[in-house]
């Protein structure tokens, strides 16, 4: 409540202007009950005309003020929950981005989407209506029960009966639906991250034909959303017959006692229908202040999924010293070096990474290689310290990586992934993420290095070319040579290549390799991949197994005295690419 309270305070007067007008809207809506009254017992039963005209022209003047100030209360709730939605989303959103790679792995990605979205507009629409509603439902309420009384003490007992038990039923609803509706939004969490699930994989499930127990699951998951929306509704939906029967019972004792008192002569014709009206009101702010109850718990559960990921403080901190590229005349010192390196998982059991232990000096190119889950990647993470190591020292430069702040890291590392990301817009524009003001010429050579200036060229669009969303009208090769062109755009002084040629023929991939050798002299490679052919003509070659290094040296040595190194080779049986008869 206090990081919202914070984001209503930067429009202060729209966010006291709202209730305001709703509360000035109310007072004439309180007036309305009165003029009526006045025209039932001196314009009708009088029979006066001119009279009813003034009347009449006087509860059209109080409703149109009262629209009016409707308007202007409904308009400035609106900007400030607006305004309100939008910084929660950038503020949610910049938050988001500081977090370390662990944090986002333990949350999730639909989690942080679903807050980005569904749980951001729940809080908007709880601020809206919170505004329009939080005073003026209790304040008619109050104001009703007030000008029933200053109408006839005697006939306006009733509504100090009906008022009370109103109070209890809707309460007592409440307190019941609350929990409910917030089992509603989990389940509802859980649709979201199933039908995210298989829009983002539906090639997978068409390609082992699973679109048959996906829907059955997806059908399971929806009908117990069914089921739970349906029960709570029911509850809710006792609200409405329930007051209606309670205000109706209320009226009846109106017309009951007030009818005896109208033949006293004690009371008039038109104070009745003014009871009956404020009567009336005290029903409808009921049923909007129960509603509003609803949505608002709603909001709070919202709210406080979104203070959860605020809460979430990065394990890696932004604050720290520049990386210093020293001059290559200081003598030889490491591009990167670990030093009995351990790595392990948040809530994992074992270790993925232990005693790693080597130096990679500018210039050269290190090959790493090992069987799947042998902590290839992991390694690589830890490089441009998307992971801090939980064991032992990396340093970069001779400078400790955790002393070093992450932006400057990345700023002399270009990293190319194993799942090749592009983002929708030009493919100008996407080259610009290496380098944000790479020139035209920078980039065509940063793509003829990485094999790709001929596809892009054969669709005749040059750096025009639009990327679509996730790089969907490339195909896998075309796109990995695209991520390996941004990463050279910066001429970054490391450059991590995590297995990301896999989907290269033989042919572009020694092409590749061949370019990145002659292109990158100044930099420190890393090649990250499966095939002996990619990591063999790198200056060493780590075996990974089991997340520590099982052999290092040239693919020659390796293979004659590494068995690890023998087996991966022999497993591709390639033996001329493997270079066992070279």
């Amino acid at each position: 409540m206090k990081r919202l309270m914070s984001y209503l305070k930067h429009h202060p007067v729209i966010t006291l202007l709202a209730p305001l007008f709703k509360m000035l809207e109310a007072t004439f809506e309180l007036f309305i009950p009165l003029v009526v009254a006045r025209m039932i017992d001196i314009g009708i039963a009088g029979k006066n005309p001119a009279y009813l005209w003034k009347m009449g022209g006087l509860m059209i003047l109080l409703g149109i003020i009262g629209f009016t100030f409707s308007l202007t209360a409904q308009y400035f709730a609106a900007k400030s929950a607006i305004s309100t939605g939008k910084m929660i989303r950038r503020d949610l959103f910049t938050h988001i981005n500081s977090l370390s790679y662990q944090e986002i792995d333990t949350i999730g990605t639909s989690t942080l989407i679903n807050r980005m979205t569904v749980d951001v507009n729940q809080v908007q629409n709880g601020v809206n209506m919170f505004l329009r509603l939080f005073l003026r439902s209790p304040f008619v309420v109050i104001g009703a029960m007030i000008m029933a009384f200053t109408v006839d003490i005697k006939a306006a007992v009733p509504f100090a009966v009906t008022i009370p038990a109103l109070l209890v039923v809707v309460f007592a609803i409440l307190l019941i639906s609350m929990p409910l509706y917030k089992k509603v939004q989990k389940q509802l969490d859980k649709i979201l991250l199933s039908t995210r699930e298989n829009l983002l994989g539906i090639r997978v499930i068409r390609a082992f034909s699973r679109q048959e127990s996906e829907k059955a699951r997806f059908q399971d998951e929806t009908a117990d959303f069914y089921k739970k929306q349906v029960f709570v509704g029911k509850i809710s939906a006792l609200l409405n017959p329930m007051t209606y029967v309670i205000i109706n019972l209320g009226i009846i004792a109106i017309l009951y006692f007030g009818g005896h008192q109208v033949d006293a002569g004690r009371l008039t014709q038109g104070q009745i229908i003014a009871l009956i009206n404020y009567m009336s009101q005290i029903l409808t702010e009921l049923v909007k202040l129960a509603n509003l109850i609803i949505l608002l718990s709603r909001a709070m559960a919202s709210l406080s999924r979104v203070n959860t990921i605020f809460e979430q403080k990065s394990s890696i901190s932004a604050e720290g010293t520049p990386l210093e590229i020293p001059d290559p005349s200081c003598g030889n010192i490491p591009a990167v070096a670990f030093e009995n390196v351990g790595f392990t998982y948040a809530g994992a059991k074992s270790k993925t990474l232990q005693g790693l232990s080597f130096t990679a000096m500018p210039g050269e190119t290190i090959g790493i290689i090992g069987g799947t889950g042998s902590g290839k990647s992991t390694l690589a993470s830890l490089i441009p310290r998307f992971y801090d190591s939980t064991e032992g020292t990396i340093r970069l430069f001779g400078q400790d990586i955790r002393r070093l702040a992450p932006a400057s890291i990345c700023r002399h590392i270009g990293i190319v992934p194993q799942k090749a990301a592009l983002f929708s817009g030009s493919l100008r524009k996407n080259m610009q993420w290496g380098k944000r003001d790479a020139s035209d010429e920078e980039i065509y050579q940063a793509l003829t290095i990485a094999q790709a200036k001929d596809f892009v060229d054969a669709k005749g669009l040059g750096l025009d070319l639009a990327i679509q969303q996730g790089g969907s009208n490339l195909s896998g090769g075309q796109k990995q040579r695209l991520t390996i062109a941004r990463a050279l755009v910066g001429a970054p002084e490391i450059l991590i290549l995590d297995d990301s040629a896999s989907a290269l023929d033989f042919a572009t991939d020694a092409r590749l390799r061949k370019a990145l050798k002659e292109s990158t002299g100044h930099s420190t490679v890393f090649l990250i991949s499966q095939r002996v052919s990619a990591v063999k003509s790198a200056d060493r070659i780590l075996v990974m197994e089991d997340g520590h290094i099982a052999g290092c040296g040239t693919h020659r040595e390796l293979l004659e005295t590494n068995p690890v190194y023998q087996e991966i080779c022999a497993s591709q049986s390639v033996r001329k690419e493997a270079g066992i008869h070279a």
